[in-house]
């Protein structure tokens, strides 16, 4: 299977990190925080978390952190289609294709929940032919891209020349919880609204895309996931993950016998994370991630893919291999190589 093009998409809506934190300090809410909760938040959000800018599908910032369940799910219904369908219509524009030559819709998701699924809606407001197999990837986090390439991979082998499209679309702000606990205060920081799409099929083209591999540990399954409370999405994040991501893609890293010349691509959970993954990459540059990050923030699983996105369009970092690694909820990592096709080379 090769990749014939990528997208992204972000909504409209800027705000730097001093913008939230004026947010949070005009809102009533702000009033019913612990001291020890307001000294967590005024450090992170004034302090050089890695983080300049987020987009939030918000029409203010005083809205983000104080609607209710059923507001939260109304915000998913709505956003998700718009950045899904934005994002895999500049991929297709990009590959030369149009929403009726789609032959597979598959996308992944975690942060809201819609029957029939998110690509029902955006098959729908593509425009795609009503025959299309649409399929939705749920319960992967911000780990989500890989394995969803993976099943795409699959789709291939099934429909041989199909046209097959993967987005990873995640709207945050539509899971923002706030209360007195450390991990969701820190998610609050970090998390932003994006989508990535990529364009697939077995038309030979820049590169092509292999040698998946996956490392599960539930023994972790407590330090990063998501949790219902009281009819909302709370997310829990510990201390533990900068080195539980550490070790899990250093387990992936020796499966796969990178080369010195081979590029990771890595989604960038945050300053910590990356820090804790630059000892595992000691000849490797990770910088595009940290650009990602500095850029949206955490976009969960659509921060893979904006940074491949962002490496292949700069021609002076060009490199004929990319190994890319997402981990997330589960606790998981997922990786793949994508080797450049020797035809295709500058």
């Amino acid at each position: 299977m090769y990749l014939q093009s990528l997208g992204s998409a972000f909504p409209e809506t800027s705000f730097s990190q001093s913008d939230c934190l004026v947010a949070l300090q005009g809102s009533e809410f702000w009033q019913r925080l612990s001291s020890r909760s307001l000294r967590i938040l005024e450090k992170v959000f004034t302090g050089d978390n890695g983080i300049e800018q987020r987009r939030f599908a918000v029409r203010s910032l005083e809205e983000a952190w104080v609607r209710d369940a059923q507001q939260l799910n109304e915000a998913y219904e709505h956003e998700a289609p718009k950045l899904g369908v934005a994002a895999i219509a500049n991929a297709l524009k990009r590959a030369a294709r149009r929403a009726e030559h789609v032959d597979v819709l598959l996308v992944s998701t975690c942060t809201g929940y819609l029957c029939p699924g998110l690509s029902s809606h955006i098959a729908e407001q593509l425009g795609m032919r009503p025959n299309a197999v649409l399929q939705d990837l749920t319960g992967h986090g911000c780990g989500a891209a890989v394995p969803l390439v993976q099943v795409a991979a699959a789709y291939s082998k099934l429909y041989p020349e199909a046209c097959i499209v993967t987005a990873q679309v995640e709207v945050c702000s539509a899971a923002f919880h706030l209360d007195n606990d450390v991990g969701v205060l820190i998610s609050a920081c970090l998390f932003g609204d994006g989508a990535a799409a990529q364009v697939w099929s077995s038309d030979e083209g820049l590169f092509k895309i292999h040698n998946f591999n996956s490392e599960h540990l539930p023994v972790h399954r407590e330090d990063l996931r998501f949790v219902n409370h009281q009819g909302r999405l709370k997310n829990r994040l510990r201390k533990t993950v900068p080195s539980v991501v550490a070790k899990s893609v250093s387990q992936l890293v020796s499966k796969n016998q990178l080369q010195e010349q081979e590029c990771p691509i890595l989604h960038g959970g945050g300053r910590d994370v990356l820090d804790a993954l630059e000892p595992v990459f000691p000849q490797q540059s990770l910088h595009v991630s940290r650009e990602v990050l500095r850029r949206y923030g955490n976009l969960s699983s659509p921060s893979l893919f904006v940074a491949l996105e962002l490496m292949l369009a700069d021609a002076m970092t060009s490199a004929d291999s990319y190994w890319l690694c997402g981990f997330g909820a589960g606790f998981s990592a997922h990786s793949a190589r994508l080797e450049r096709v020797s035809c295709h080379r500058p």
